[in-house]
């Protein structure tokens, strides 16, 4: 048995524990439905962005067992973490205890402008803590500005496909600005005809 990830040597994550943390699989990789691919699935990601944003959960993770305070993860990263925790038996029995070291657990916000702002303090903390251990900016596409992460604007749902169609609202305005031309082109053209 090899044992937990070494912790920080300098500040820095050692090369080892940093090579066997992004090594590290969730469950039999042989089957139709791999982790990642089942992240992918879920939250409609191609392939090669799950398998980023699963790469990012892990060393979100080994900052949680790092930090002298609690990190805040980006949301793709906590969608990763959500799905991690279904699959209890690798998370609880190998993940934490093999690599982390100890129990990682998961809670969520008790709501109310407090916890809007500790978290998002977390989360700049955690965005600094990211550079300082891995010595590289975390990528923006995965790990967004504070700004964005925490936009009030910002509704995430689980949503039903078979039942309803999600189209992104800028497809939406383009198609009601198309509509609305074609309507007064059409509402011209009456006009002229009639007068």
């Amino acid at each position: 048995m090899v044992g937990p990830l070494d912790g920080p040597v300098d500040g820095v994550i050692p090369v080892q524990s940093h090579r066997r943390l992004l090594g590290y699989t969730v469950g039999l990789q042989d089957i139709e439905l791999p982790f990642t691919m089942r992240l992918a699935q879920e939250n409609g990601w191609s392939s090669a962005y799950a398998m980023r944003v699963f790469e990012e959960y892990k060393r979100f993770c080994y900052l949680c067992m790092h930090s002298q305070r609690a990190c805040t993860p980006s949301l793709d990263v906590d969608q990763a973490w959500h799905l991690h925790l279904t699959y209890s038996q690798d998370y609880w029995k190998r993940y934490c205890p093999d690599l982390l070291g100890k129990p990682l657990h998961h809670g969520p916000t008790l709501g109310g402008a407090s916890e809007d702002v500790k978290f998002l303090d977390q989360y700049n903390e955690t965005l600094v803590f990211y550079e300082q251990i891995f010595q590289v900016p975390p990528p923006a596409d995965v790990w967004p500005e504070a700004n964005i992460r925490f936009s009030e604007h910002l509704r995430l749902r689980w949503v039903d496909l078979s039942k309803v169609y999600a189209v992104e609202k800028k497809r939406v305005y383009k198609m009601i600005s198309m509509l609305l031309m074609t309507t007064v082109i059409a509402t011209a053209s009456v006009m002229h005809l009639l007068f």
